[in-house]
């Protein structure tokens, strides 16, 4: 046999706690990321020790949290009863340790499994802890999980509870910083889900006294409600839901004891369930369920004791029960929408009434796409063997037990020789590839049927498997790649006038990517620099010194898969779509979308002025 064949007791090695988190990171946090997305590695830390600072308020103690980041360091603070003085360190640093394994002190608290801020230790360059309880200060400090230094207990005055403070590793979480759209939507959901709480983020202050009815007025506009949002709550459900004039497809906002399950899970399941099944039977009409689900928008929160998720990071509920001696979740939920739902519609017609047209006309529409819709899947079915618009990957986000299943990604790319290079250099396993022939259509103020009778658009829709649901969806990252070029972002904008129009939830929901590439490469015989901005290049001359070698890259094309596999890997650079809440989609895409009016003729000009004033500098 072979040295290298070889298998002794040499081979057989014994991690520490620690250890094993930083080399399998993806086991207990999802995908690393650098911050451009909400389920990137960084934020999950922010919501473990979140989390924890939660579960003391829903035990009835600490009202207040206080949440900071400067830079990279993340500071919070609750008001609750303190971490026992005399675990400090263990609970921290000791896996499998942790006050939640007892139910009786957190009963329906959303980390059970004693992983949380051990993790949080073990990713970071800096972690402390500090715990006030009855007059008595406790802290101490660590480094990627080891204890650098136990501070004896102090008496104090401060107020009880616990403080954590901690910068995440830039070895792990590679160029990576926090982007504020994503924690504020984090907070904002974190007191939806807990009305009396109030989280002080960076000075500002977030407080919901409505819960789940504040988060759908956040999320759509009044004009564009059919009806007014209906609330029902009970002790441990809570549900709101309006449908929208102008969306095509269904949106939910999930959540589990506090914790947002964005890909659902059985209560989700229970929930469209008893929605249609209620609603059929209050209008005595056998009508179908994608026609009552249509243009929905809704969020619905359980709390369930000892929940068990599909994944680490616990995006996906996978209990059956409420818990221990206690109703399945389908027959809980099933229940509450039946009795509730029931009796609101009952005793408020209007709404029943608004409700009827709007379920009528969707079945209307339905039956009036029925037969381009078959013609299109057809079509898209021929396509997809012969023409290759779409060169597939191996992992898709509906592949929830796969931790890389957060990392799948459909690349969106203008012409052959963009599309071949990216082919070439992509990940075969997370990676696809769809590849537009030329600028698609304005989509803006058609209807849905442009969907079907476009080519184009057709194709795209069946690559992402969006047509009959968004919990359908392949790729959790869609990510538009055009040349940085007039044509390039021409064809971005209408990209994402198509998913504004058709699929706003994909944008909604934090789906959707520009990819950056860069401008420029600097290199002489012994480095090569690549540079995303013109700042960056002159960085990069003057590091590199001499007379370095400089290429303007115009075009995705003039990439070599070599380079590519660069900036679609590790390093890859996304910029998320985002939108603001507070501005309508009509609005949105009307003024940019619409005729050519003053206001944006005058945005354009001083837009454009802008770019002519970095440009000469």
């Amino acid at each position: 046999m072979s040295e290298q064949n070889q298998y002794t007791e040499e081979n057989i090695r014994s991690l520490d706690w620690n250890e094993h988190i930083r080399i399998r990171p993806g086991m207990y946090i999802g995908k690393l990321g650098d911050g451009s997305s909400p389920d990137d590695g960084i934020y999950i830390l922010l919501k473990e020790v979140l989390d924890n600072s939660i579960d003391e308020f829903v035990m009835g103690t600490g009202k207040t949290i206080e949440v900071t980041i400067r830079d990279k360091t993340v500071t919070i603070r609750d008001y609750g009863r303190g971490i026992p003085l005399g675990k400090v360190v263990d609970v921290v640093s000791k896996m499998n340790t942790g006050g939640k394994y007892d139910s009786k002190a957190f009963k329906k608290s959303v980390g059970l499994n004693g992983v949380g801020t051990k993790a949080v230790n073990a990713l970071s360059t800096f972690f402390r802890v500090e715990s006030v309880r009855d007059n008595q200060l406790k802290a101490a400090d660590f480094s990627a999980g080891i204890l650098t230094n136990e501070e004896p207990l102090v008496e104090t005055t401060r107020r009880r509870g616990t403080k954590v403070q901690f910068i995440a590793d830039e070895t792990i979480f590679k160029n990576y910083k926090y982007r504020n759209e994503y924690v504020v939507k984090m907070l904002k959901n974190y007191c939806y889900l807990n009305t009396g709480l109030t989280i002080i983020y960076n000075g500002e202050k977030y407080y919901s006294d409505n819960g789940l009815k504040d988060l759908l007025s956040e999320n759509i506009q009044e004009e564009d409600r059919i009806y007014d949002i209906i609330h029902l709550k009970d002790a441990d459900i809570e549900i709101a839901m309006t449908h929208s004039k102008t969306q095509y497809s269904e949106e939910y906002y999930s959540f589990v004891n506090g914790q947002n399950t964005t890909q659902g899970g059985t209560h989700l399941a229970a929930y469209r369930e008893a929605l249609v099944r209620t609603i059929k039977e209050f209008y005595n009409k056998n009508f179908e369920a994608a026609d009552i689900r249509k243009s929905i928008v809704s969020a619905i929160s359980v709390k369930v004791e000892e929940p068990v998720f599909e994944s680490q990071t616990k995006t996906k509920l996978g209990s059956t029960d409420m818990g221990p001696n206690l109703p399945t979740v389908r027959t809980f939920v099933n229940d509450f929408v039946k009795n509730k739902l029931d009796n609101f519609l009952h005793r408020n017609p209007e709404t029943a009434d608004a409700l009827l047209k709007k379920i009528l006309q969707a079945e209307r529409e339905r039956k009036e796409l029925s037969g381009i819709r078959k013609l299109a899947r057809d079509r898209a079915k021929k396509a997809s063997l012969h023409n290759k618009k779409l060169r597939d990957c191996r992992v898709h986000l509906t592949d929830v037990k796969n931790p890389r299943s957060l990392e799948s990604t459909l690349f969106i790319t203008e012409g052959d020789s963009a599309s071949g290079s990216i082919t070439k250099s992509r990940d075969v396993n997370t990676q696809a590839v769809f590849s537009l022939r030329g600028k698609p259509l304005n989509s803006y103020g058609m209807s849905k049927k442009i969907v079907y009778e476009n080519e184009e658009f057709n194709l795209l829709q069946a690559a992402l498997d969006i047509e009959e649901e968004m919990g359908n969806l392949r790729y959790n990252n869609i990510v538009i790649a055009t040349d940085a070029d007039v044509d390039g972002m021409h064809i971005r904008l209408l990209l994402i006038t198509f998913f504004l129009q058709f699929f706003p939830e994909l944008i909604k929901e934090n789906h959707l990517y520009i990819l950056q590439t860069p401008l420029f490469r600097v290199r002489n015989k012994k480095e090569t620099i690549y540079c995303y901005s013109d700042e960056e290049r002159r960085a990069a001359i003057e590091k590199l010194k001499g007379k370095p070698e400089i290429t303007r890259f115009k075009g995705l094309g003039e990439i070599s898969p070599d380079e590519f596999k660069h900036f679609i890997g590790q390093d890859i650079r996304l910029d998320p779509v985002l939108m603001d809440n507070a501005t309508s989609i009509q609005n949105l895409l009307e003024f940019y979308m619409g005729k050519n009016t003053p206001d944006r003729q005058e945005f354009i000009i001083n837009n454009l002025k802008v770019e002519i004033d970095m440009a000469e500098a």
